[in-house]
C-alpha cells in the first residue's frame, strides 16, 4: 500500500517581482518519520523552498501539499512545529524555559489558551526529551545559545507535531552544541517518529543521522543518502555548500 507523503512539491518555481528566479521546477517528496537534511549556499533558495512547504509562500507556479492537502489551506496547521531562521529570542523580559515551551502547548488546548493538568504534562515531558528539565524556571536569555535551540524545540515538541522543520538552527552555535542538537533530532525522530527537515548551509553535524540529504541550489540538484554525495560534498571538511 502506498503510503502518503508528509511533503509533496510538484514543478514547483518561485520568483519575487523584482528579484528573479529562486526556485525552478522543483519536485520533492518527504514520507512520514524521514529525517531529511536541505542543505545549499545562502541565497540559494533552501528557506523559501521550506517556506512554500510550510505554506507560508504560495509558488509562482506548480503544487504544493502538506498531508495531503493544499499547503496553503491545510486544515492540520497545528501538527506542524517550526523554528524560523534566527530564532534565537532576544527579549529583556525574564521569561522562563518553562514559559516559552508552554506558549508551544497553546494550539493544542480547547479552553481558550488554560492549561489543563494534561496540557502541563505535555510541557514538562518536551522539557525532558531536550534535556533542559534542571533549566526549566531559568530565564531563557541566562541560557547558552544552545540551550535557547533546545528550548525552541521544547516548545514545537509541545504541540506534539508530525512534522518538525528547522531553518538555520545552528547559526551561531559552537561545534559541541551542533553535534549534540543533531543527537537530539536523531533520537527524537526514532523515539516519536517525527518527521524533520533540517534546513542548514552546513550539514557536518547531521550527515551520519539523515537518510537524505537535498541540495538546493535554484532547484534541487541532488537527492539522496549521504553516502552517494558527488566527492567535494562528501569531503567532511566541505561541510559549508
Amino acid at each position: 500500500m502506498r503510503v502518503a507523503p508528509v511533503v509533496e512539491l510538484r514543478s514547483v518555481s518561485f520568483a519575487y517581482p523584482r528579484g528573479g528566479d529562486v526556485l525552478r521546477d522543483v519536485d520533492l517528496v518527504v514520507l512520514p518519520g524521514e529525517f531529511v537534511a536541505i542543505a545549499g549556499p545562502n541565497g540559494g533558495g533552501k528557506t523559501t523552498l521550506v517556506r512554500i512547504v510550510l505554506g507560508l509562500l504560495a509558488p509562482t507556479s506548480g503544487s504544493a501539499w502538506l498531508f495531503g492537502e493544499p499547503a496553503a489551506s491545510v486544515s492540520q496547521r497545528r501538527r506542524l512545529g517550526y523554528l524560523p531562521q534566527r530564532a534565537q529570542l532576544r527579549v529583556e523580559a525574564p521569561v522562563t524555559v518553562r514559559e516559552v515551551v508552554a506558549a508551544g502547548r497553546l494550539p493544542a488546548t480547547r479552553l481558550l489558551g488554560r492549561l489543563r493538568p494534561e496540557d502541563r504534562a505535555k510541557i514538562d515531558e518536551a522539557i525532558e526529551r531536550v534535556g533542559l528539565a534542571e533549566q526549566a524556571d531559568a530565564e531563557l536569555r541566562r541560557l547558552s545559545g544552545g540551550q535557547q535551540q533546545r528550548a525552541l524545540i521544547a516548545k514545537a515538541l509541545a504541540g506534539e507535531p508530525s512534522l518538525l522543520a528547522l531553518d538555520e538552527p545552528t547559526t551561531g552555535v559552537d561545534v559541541e552544541s551542533q553535534e549534540a542538537l543533531a543527537e537530539l533530532l536523531a533520537h527524537l525522530n526514532e523515539e516519536l517518529g517525527v518527521t524533520i527537515l533540517y534546513v542548514s548551509h552546513e550539514f557536518g553535524a547531521v550527515e551520519r543521522h539523515v537518510e537524505r540529504i537535498v541540495l538546493v541550489r535554484g532547484g534541487i540538484v541532488f537527492d539522496g543518502p549521504p553516502g552517494e554525495l558527488p566527492g567535494v560534498w562528501h569531503d567532511p571538511s566541505h561541510t559549508h555548500v
